[in-house]
C-alpha cells in the first residue's frame, strides 16, 4: 500500500472511530455519577450478564481501571455476546474490604453496544499503596469481584513488589492451569508481555476456537469473549491488576506495523488491524488514553511503584520496521541497518528518555519478543532470527547504550513470545562476552499453554548456550515468571506446570534467579529438584522445537 493511501485510509478510519468514543468508558473521578443519558427502555436480560468475568488494570497511586464486558451468549458469531443493541447502564461499587462493608466509591456507566457493552471505569480517589475489591451490577445480577492496587504514592519507599508476568496462551493448545497458579500468589500486578489469544481457527491439542480465523471486528470479539470465558483466566484477571501489552497473534502472526506476514493477507490488512485493535481495546483493562483511532492504538506507557521500581510497557508490533530478509532465522546484512527499529524511533526516543528521568531503583522493560542474542548456528557468522531484536541490532545497542548512558542502576528485560523459559545476561558486545561484564538482565517467560505440554532438561541448558555464553537457563515447560523485588534485590522464579492437555497439574518452581541491587549479570539460586520431566530429545530435535516454535504457526 502506498503511503498516500496508507494515510488516507488511517484518517478515514479514526473519523470512524472518534464517532463511537463517546460512552467507551465511563471516567469516576472524586464523587460517584449516574451516566448522562438513561436507556430506561433497556430490558435487563434474564441470565447472567457477567460471564466474562472482571478485571482492573493501569493502577495509578489514587486508582486503576475496572473492566466487564456484558454477555449472555459469549461465542455468539455475531461477536455481540447474545445481547440486545440497546445500551445498559452498569452499576459499579469500590471497597476496602471483600466483604464490601465499606465502599468507597460507586456509580454507574454505560455498557454501549457500539464497544460490544464493554465498560471502563477509572476509579480515582483512592489512596496510594493500598488494597481495594470492585464488583458490578444490572438489575439483580451481580458479577464476582476483583482485587485490585494502587501504587505507591511518587517519593515513597515500599518495601518490595511481587509481580508476575506471562505470555503466549493459545486455547486449543492446553487448559489455562498456569494462570490458576498465578491467581492463587494474589500478587501486587501482573505484566502481560502479548499473545494473549491466537487468530487462528480450527482444533488443537485440547479444545477448540470457534469460528474461523479471525479477521473482522466480529470474528476478534467472539476469540476474545471465548477467552475470557476461561475460569482460570478469569480468576488471574481477578487477583491483581494487570498491565497489558500486545505481540502479534492479537492480530496476525508476525505483522510488522501495517504490513501482513503473508502476502495474500495483505490486500485489507488495515481493516484488520483496527478491528483486532478495537476489540482489545474493548476486552482489556485499559484507560481511555488508550481508546483506538483507527488502526491505531496508544499502548507503550509507564508505570511506577514508588521510588522502588519503573515498569517501562513497550509496544513492539505497531511501530516496527519489517522483518529483514523476509523473516525467519538469518544471517542478513539488513539487520544492521540503522535506519530500522523495533518499537519504532519515536518510541525508542520516549523510553530513552525515560531511562534519562527514572529515579526509582529497578527499572523493568515489559516487551515481547526475544532481546539478548540467540545465535542458532555455531558455523555460520550470525544466523539470528529477524523477528526478534537479533534482528535489528542498532535499535538494540541504541537501547541498551541508552541505559548504560543514563546510568540506569538496575536494568532488567522481561520477554514472552518463544514458548519457553529463558534467563540470559545482557551485553553491548555480544562478541566479546567472557572478556566484558554485562550490562542487564533478560528474564524470559514461557508460554501458558502454547505448544502444547512441552518437556525438561535436568541441567536447564539449551544446546545454543555452548556458543551463546549469555544463555543462562532454558527449559520448554509451560508457566509464568514470579518475581520479588525489594531495595537489595529482584528474585526471579521461574514457574512451570507439568502438563496442560490435562487437568490437575500442579505447578512447581523450576529455577530461581537473583539479580542483586547495583550488580549486573544473573545469579542462580540452587535448582528445585526434577519431576521425572528429563527429555530423552536429542540437540537437533530441541533445536528444532525452538525454531518451529518461533514461526508461531496460528
Amino acid at each position: 500500500m502506498d503511503a498516500t493511501r496508507r494515510t488516507a485510509l488511517r484518517a478515514g478510519l479514526a473519523v470512524g472511530s472518534a464517532a463511537l468514543v463517546t460512552g467507551a468508558a465511563g471516567v469516576a473521578s472524586g464523587a460517584p455519577r449516574a451516566d448522562a443519558r438513561p436507556t430506561a427502555a433497556a430490558v435487563i436480560p434474564r441470565s447472567d450478564p457477567f460471564t466474562l468475568g472482571v478485571a482492573s488494570g493501569d493502577p495509578e497511586p489514587d486508582g486503576f481501571v475496572i473492566w466487564t464486558r456484558l454477555a449472555v451468549e459469549p461465542l455468539a458469531a455475531d461477536g455481540r455476546g447474545g445481547m440486545p443493541t440497546s445500551r445498559f447502564q452498569v452499576n459499579w461499587q469500590v471497597a476496602s474490604d471483600e466483604r464490601f462493608d465499606d465502599v468507597v466509591r460507586a456509580g454507574v456507566v454505560t455498557a454501549d453496544p457500539a464497544w460490544a457493552h464493554s465498560v471502563h471505569v477509572e476509579v480515582a480517589g483512592l489512596q496510594p499503596g493500598r488494597e481495594y475489591f470492585y464488583r458490578f451490577r444490572l438489575g439483580p445480577h451481580l458479577s464476582r469481584s476483583g482485587r485490585a492496587l494502587t501504587t505507591p504514592a511518587p517519593g515513597s519507599s515500599p518495601t518490595s513488589l511481587h509481580m508476575a508476568f506471562a505470555s503466549c496462551s493459545n486455547y486449543p493448545a492446553g487448559l489455562f492451569t498456569a494462570y490458576a497458579a498465578l491467581a492463587a500468589e494474589r500478587p501486587d500486578v501482573v505484566l502481560h508481555l502479548g499473545d494473549y489469544q491466537y487468530e487462528g481457527g480450527g482444533t488443537g491439542i485440547g479444545r477448540t476456537h470457534a469460528g474461523p480465523e479471525t479477521t473482522t471486528l466480529a470474528g476478534y470479539r467472539q476469540r476474545h469473549a471465548q477467552y475470557k470465558t476461561d475460569l482460570d483466566l478469569q480468576a488471574a484477571h481477578a487477583a491483581a491488576p494487570w498491565l497489558v501489552v500486545w505481540d502479534d497473534h492479537e492480530v496476525d502472526n508476525n505483522y510488522a506495523d501495517d504490513i501482513a506476514d503473508r502476502a495474500v493477507e495483505r490486500p485489507g490488512f488495515v481493516e484488520r488491524r483496527a478491528a483486532a485493535y478495537r476489540a482489545y481495546y474493548e476486552n482489556m483493562p485499559l484507560r481511555r488514553r488508550s481508546v483506538p483511532a483507527g488502526p491505531d492504538l496508544d499502548l507503550y506507557r509507564r508505570s511506577t511503584w514508588g521510588d522502588l521500581a519503573t515498569l517501562h510497557m513497550l509496544d513492539t508490533r505497531q511501530y516496527r520496521s519489517d522483518q529483514a530478509c523476509n523473516d525467519g532465522y538469518k544471517d542478513c546484512p539488513a539487520a544492521d541497518d540503522p535506519s530500522r527499529s523495533l518499537p519504532g524511533l519515536d518510541q525508542e526516543r520516549w523510553l530513552l528518555d525515560g531511562f534519562r528521568d527514572s529515579r526509582q531503583r529497578w527499572d523493568i522493560l515489559g516487551q515481547q519478543v526475544f532481546f539478548g542474542r540467540r545465535d542458532n548456528d555455531p558455523s555460520a557468522a550470525t544466523t539470528v532470527s529477524m523477528d526478534s531484536w537479533d534482528g535489528y541490532r542498532p535499535s538494540r545497542q541504541r537501547v541498551t547504550q541508552g541505559w548504560v548512558d543514563a546510568g540506569v542502576r538496575n536494568p532488567v528485560v522481561l520477554t514472552g513470545d518463544v514458548h519457553a523459559h529463558w534467563a540470559g545476561d545482557l551485553y553491548l558486545d555480544y562478541d566479546a562476552v567472557g572478556s566484558t561484564k554485562p550490562v542487564g538482565s533478560e528474564l524470559v517467560t514461557s508460554s501458558i499453554t502454547s505448544g502444547g505440554n512441552g518437556y525438561d532438561e535436568a541441567d536447564g541448558t539449551h544446546p545454543w548456550a555452548a556458543w551463546n555464553p549469555n544463555l543462562r537457563f532454558w527449559t520448554n515447560l509451560r508457566g509464568y515468571v514470579s518475581t520479588t523485588i525489594t531495595p537489595t534485590e529482584m528474585t526471579a522464579r521461574f514457574q512451570c506446570v507439568p502438563f496442560v492437555t490435562t487437568p490437575g497439574a500442579e505447578a512447581f518452581t523450576r529455577a530461581t534467579f537473583v539479580i542483586e541491587d547495583g550488580v549486573r549479570g544473573l545469579q542462580q539460586e540452587q535448582a528445585a529438584p526434577q519431576r521425572e520431566l528429563r527429555s530423552s530429545r536429542t540437540d537437533a530435535q530441541k533445536i528444532a522445537d525452538t525454531i518451529a516454535a518461533e514461526t508461531h504457526a496460528d
